[in-house]
């Protein structure tokens, strides 16, 4: 009798351990490594960090609106649970719209306490009935898990044309700017590629793209000045941009050709740009990146790019590599770049990936995409799985 009951009091305490070990959050227990993709899915993946914390955000996991992860090493993600809803007292975005309402791309700042959502969204106010009525609205919350509520019951602005990926940067010079993606829908353009498309007959007209900046109200209650375009796809064949950045036409993917995804940051006096480009639902979304003395340009696109793309044509798994973010290891000497990306195992699936990038000389370089087992972020905290 005594026996069992010991053979019992162990298997009860072995049944616990285990269920704790599942609960916790962390998984740098006696591990230093991480493999990508991460553990969630999201596409557009945003990182903020405050308090020793890390903070997720991205398109999807949430019923019209938006959820949240957090972590401590930028490596296991524990979910939050939804952080905004579209039907909050100032919400004015239509959730019956295409795509269910689109609620896309959030990114989340904090300032002076508080925590500033922007996203993009289906406007309700539609009297042409535009299937792409996309416009940027900026919501607010006392923590970064929300919940958000929007500050108006409209957008920041409204351009005329539909507009989604907003992105905030904070110069140091206390001035602060909106960074967008004009959509394809209803603009045409005429270019080269353009013309060798009509005249292969793949496609009648190519749709495009393209990202402009502007200043904001530092209370983001609107903007100040005109959109200032800042990238737009290669006009002739003969740039050195046109190939990769023309891939979703050559390939006959789709008429279009997208400049989007932003994210500018600033780094010795100098302006950087990293940018989304192609069909971001198929195998040759990349990124590229410009430099600029000034923060709305003019923009040069770089010699090295695209910096991140599909790795399948040199035996990886890896495709549709896009809309990235910047984060920093725990001690702060590592950057990374945070993207989606798509394997054969998760399909058409958008899963996040972390890997490490060094901006240097006016270069940036980012080491990926991965699968393999990386180190852990710097500063990140491991324990001895004998302890």
């Amino acid at each position: 009798m005594k026996k069992a009951l010991l053979l019992l009091c162990v298997f009860t305490v072995l049944v616990l351990h285990v269920g704790l070990a599942q609960s916790t959050q962390s998984m740098t227990v006696g591990k230093s490594t991480f493999t990508n993709p991460l553990s969630v899915q999201l596409g557009d993946p945003y990182i903020l960090y405050t308090n020793g914390m890390y903070y997720l955000y991205g398109t999807g996991g949430a019923d019209k609106g938006f959820a949240a992860y957090s972590s401590k090493d930028l490596v296991n993600w524990k979910p939050e649970g939804q952080i905004y809803f579209h039907n909050n007292k100032n919400g004015w975005s239509d959730p019956n719209a295409s795509w269910g309402g689109a609620y896309w791309a959030p990114e989340v700042y904090e300032m002076k306490g508080k925590f500033y959502l922007f996203y993009s969204a289906q406007w309700k106010v539609n009297p042409t009935k535009e299937v792409e009525n996309f416009r940027i609205g900026v919501a607010v919350a006392d923590k970064p898990t929300g919940p958000f509520i929007d500050l108006s019951s409209k957008p920041v602005f409204d351009p005329g044309y539909p507009v989604i990926d907003a992105n905030v940067f904070f110069d140091t010079n206390g001035k602060i700017y909106l960074y967008y993606s004009r959509c394809c829908y209803k603009h045409p353009v005429k270019s080269e590629v353009a013309a060798l498309a009509k005249e292969k007959g793949w496609f009648e007209e190519i749709e495009e793209s393209w990202v402009y900046g502007i200043e904001l109200k530092p209370d983001f209650s609107g903007v100040i000045g005109e959109p200032v375009l800042v990238l737009r796809p290669p006009i002739q064949m003969s740039d050195t941009q046109a190939e990769w950045e023309s891939r979703s036409v050559t390939e006959r993917e789709v008429n279009r050709r997208w400049t989007e995804g932003s994210v500018t940051f600033k780094k010795d006096n100098l302006y950087y740009i990293m940018y989304s480009a192609n069909h971001f639902g198929g195998a040759h979304y990349a990124i590229g990146y410009a430099t600029s003395h000034s923060p709305l340009g003019p923009y040069k696109k770089a010699d090295n790019n695209p910096v991140l793309q599909k790795n399948t044509g040199e035996g990886g798994l890896v495709t549709g590599t896009g809309h990235n973010s910047i984060a920093y290891s725990p001690d702060g000497k590592e950057m990374f770049c945070v993207y989606h990306g798509r394997t054969a195992k998760t399909g058409e699936e958008r899963v996040v990936f972390i890997d490490r990038m060094q901006v240097k000389n006016g270069n940036i370089e980012v080491y990926g995409p991965t699968t393999i087992p990386q180190k852990l972020p710097s500063g990140v905290k491991t324990t001895s799985s004998g302890k």
